[in-house]
């Protein structure tokens, strides 16, 4: 028997003790918000209701065993309600205590601001930049269903379970969301439900300001299955919409509900009980309307507490039936039963990286992305936790899984539908945004939150703009995300200077907690990629070229493993003496090595540094640092098709940077690279200047 057929199928009646508990969530919210003089009211007291069905009914948890494998993800994608989710889970019996809600926004305090994954135990997922947990329960989605479909067999359904998201107007109004809904009716993911807290008021206002759509009709084009609650205090209106939700099976659900931000308070239906407390007097007045005590604040009614606490022995139960269900699968299945069991303890098969190749010396090489691409499609085959796609870009980007699937509905085409001629099914490891590279980055988030995945998605560098919101995200909450940006200069040429990244690389080395890899060749590409699945905590973005570069001579050069440490002696002067240093990153650095051998003829002594991700290099001990750049060398050129920002922390006050110093133009990638001065000859006259300086 699955897990989720043993739950009750509705709700004969509702009693008061169910009301006590709404009440309860209610007021805990209200006087958190309070205490703290900081918080949002509102929205808990309009939405209590709908959240109490939900985790008391409908939702298969377990509070003393938050990060259980088969548990239904939740995801308040409206953040700023995180009075409501604390409430939830302190009453429901996760590691929140009353004593953690009294301190609600305060130092230290598991009760944050907003909802932060890994600081709050059942907080899956970092919200509060709204639109951004929609996208991240479409990823979650994603992630059951293709699980579900690799290892699920007849009579042994491992994997079952449902995403559920409380989304706001403001949720609904940000592009991310249409991108990622539009994408989730494509993709027919049944097992999605939003219930969208429909209380007509925004921040600022009335919502019909700003805000005046056919909300259902809108979700409806993009495929999904609609219903329409009138009264968000009718629990039985809002069981029969969950019902309906649970019997759709190829379309996601989005259950609007119509509430009153703010309930029962003399803010009801104002923007004012949006952000701020409602004040001692209006705490009171909402009390006192509501039938509840005005003294003493955080009142928890025993038996109200008692009736949510049975989400404790329920989700026991449910887990404990789920470990039956596993152990008959481990005994059929037992070669997937290890592989799916390795993936949600997020380990790494052995031999996992035993088919990387080893590129040989050439002097016309090969394009960073191209060597990406041989080395993604050499790991695939012996990881199954890596999966993702591109926006729309597989042809450029060179992302493609070969052979590995397309996850689609296997009715939404053929095999052959695509240029790799795979199959069409949810099994499948390519993953296909469209051009959604918003919602790609927040969805390969939700991806690597639900467990099970290393998830990646890839855009050429300029686009990682629209990308940075769920990319600071993944590195607050601490995901295993891998960004493949591609086309990462102005040498992609004649696409001109909308599509020529400059200050995108310093814009990504500003976000703390995000590893960024920009290789100098094939071989540092493998060990970029080496090094990109063998962390942890944190999302690495590898920055790859769109035109060939060098295949540098390991002989001649160190072994490209250096890159491990962010940066290293590429190339050393004569007896390790060197009058200057020369820096670069990707692409550059071929630049650098053939002006050291022009130098070199000159007679000047020169070390070459491979400088490809600053994060890796800075967090070597100082003495590894300052062995690479000695303090004692002052005459250092660093040469970056890129903004000069940061830079300067590494060529110091005697040093140079030749950078880009405005946007690009629109001509071939020679031409370009010529008349910004990234030649060869100008990088040496850059060098002698800056020895002629000291």
């Amino acid at each position: 028997m699955n897990v989720r057929d043993v739950r009750p199928a509705a709700r004969s009646g509702w009693t008061e003790v169910d009301q006590r508990c709404i009440n309860t969530i209610r007021f805990l919210s209200v006087d958190m918000v309070q205490k703290a003089n900081s918080g949002h009211p509102g929205m808990p007291l309009g939405a209590a209701p709908m959240a109490y069905v939900l985790w008391t009914h409908w939702l298969k948890h377990n509070p003393r065993n938050p990060l259980w494998a088969d548990r239904d993800r939740f995801v308040l994608s409206a953040g700023h309600g995180s009075a409501l989710l604390y409430s939830l889970l302190h009453l429901t019996g996760y590691d929140v205590s009353l004593d953690e809600i009294r301190r609600f926004r305060q130092w230290g305090s598991k009760a944050a601001g907003h909802p932060e994954r890994g600081h709050t135990p059942g907080v899956e997922v970092t919200t509060g930049p709204l639109g951004q947990g929609v996208a991240n329960a479409v990823g979650m989605a994603i992630a059951e269903a293709q699980l579900a479909a690799r290892y699920n067999r007849p009579g042994h359904a491992v994997i079952d379970h449902h995403t559920f998201a409380i989304v706001s107007d403001g949720d609904l109004m940000e592009g991310v969301a249409s991108e990622a809904a539009s994408l989730a009716g494509h993709l027919a993911l049944g097992k999605l439900t939003l219930l969208y807290d429909n209380n007509h008021v925004t921040l600022a206002g009335a919502s019909d300001i700003t805000f005046s759509e056919d909300c259902a009709r809108r979700f409806e084009a993009y495929g999904w299955h609609t219903v329409a609650v009138a009264d968000g205090n009718d629990l039985a209106a809002i069981e029969a919409a969950l019902q309906a939700a649970r019997a759709q099976a190829t379309r996601p659900s989005l259950l609007l509900v119509r509430t009153h931000i703010g309930y029962g308070s003399p803010a009801q239906d104002s923007f004012k009980a949006h952000g701020s407390p409602l004040g001692k007097d209006g705490v009171r007045l909402t009390k006192q309307k509501l039938g509840w005590p005005v003294e003493p604040d955080f009142l928890i009614p025993d038996d109200a507490l008692a009736h949510l606490r049975t989400a404790v022995e329920r989700g026991a139960q449910d887990e404990a039936a789920w470990k039956l269900t596993l152990s008959a699968y481990a005994e059929q299945f037992p070669q997937l039963a290890r592989e799916l069991e390795m993936r949600l303890r997020g380990e790494l098969p052995q031999g996992w990286d035993a088919d990387i190749p080893v590129f040989e010396p050439d002097a016309k090489g090969l394009a960073t992305r191209e060597a990406s691409s041989k080395v993604m499609n050499a790991i695939a085959p012996r990881l199954p936790a890596l999966s993702g796609g591109s926006a729309d870009l597989d042809p450029s980007t060179k992302s493609a899984l070969r052979g590995l699937g397309e996850f689609n509905p296997p009715a939404s085409g053929k095999p052959g539908d695509t240029e790799r001629g795979s199959d069409w099914s949810y099994s499948g490891r390519n993953l296909h945004f469209g051009v959604r590279e918003h919602a790609m980055g927040a969805i390969v988030n939700g991806l690597a939150a639900h467990g099970g995945f290393i998830p990646y998605g890839a855009t050429f560098l300029i686009f990682s703009d629209y990308m940075r919101p769920p990319i600071r995200l993944a590195a607050l909450m601490g995901l295993h995300v891998v960004h493949v940006f591609t086309h990462d200069s102005l040498a992609l040429g004649e696409d001109g200077p909308t599509h020529q990244p400059v200050e995108q690389l310093a814009n990504l080395r500003a976000i703390p907690n995000l590893i960024v890899i920009r290789p100098a060749d094939a071989n540092e590409t493998a060990v970029a990629w080496r090094v990109a699945i063998e962390t942890k905590n944190r999302p690495v973005v590898l920055v790859l070229t769109r035109q060939d570069v060098p295949t540098l001579d390991r002989n001649r050069h160190a072994a490209a493993d250096g890159l491990r440490r962010g940066a290293y002696i590429l190339r050393d002067a004569r007896d390790a003496r060197p009058d200057l240093i020369l820096l670069a990153s990707g692409s550059e650095v071929g630049l650098i090595t053939a002006a050291a051998e022009n130098l070199q003829q000159q007679g000047i002594n020169v070390r070459c540094v491979s400088m490809p991700s600053w994060e890796l290099f800075e967090a070597l001990p100082q003495a590894e640092r300052d062995a690479v750049l000695p303090p004692s060398i002052d005459a250092r050129l660093a040469v970056e098709l890129g903004a000069r920002q940061g830079w300067d922390r590494y060529v110091g006050a005697g040093g140079d940077v030749l950078c880009m110093q405005g946007f690009g133009a629109s001509a071939p990638a020679e031409t370009l690279l010529r008349e910004y001065g990234f030649t060869v000859e100008h990088i040496c006259a850059r060098a002698r200047a800056v020895l002629a300086r000291g």
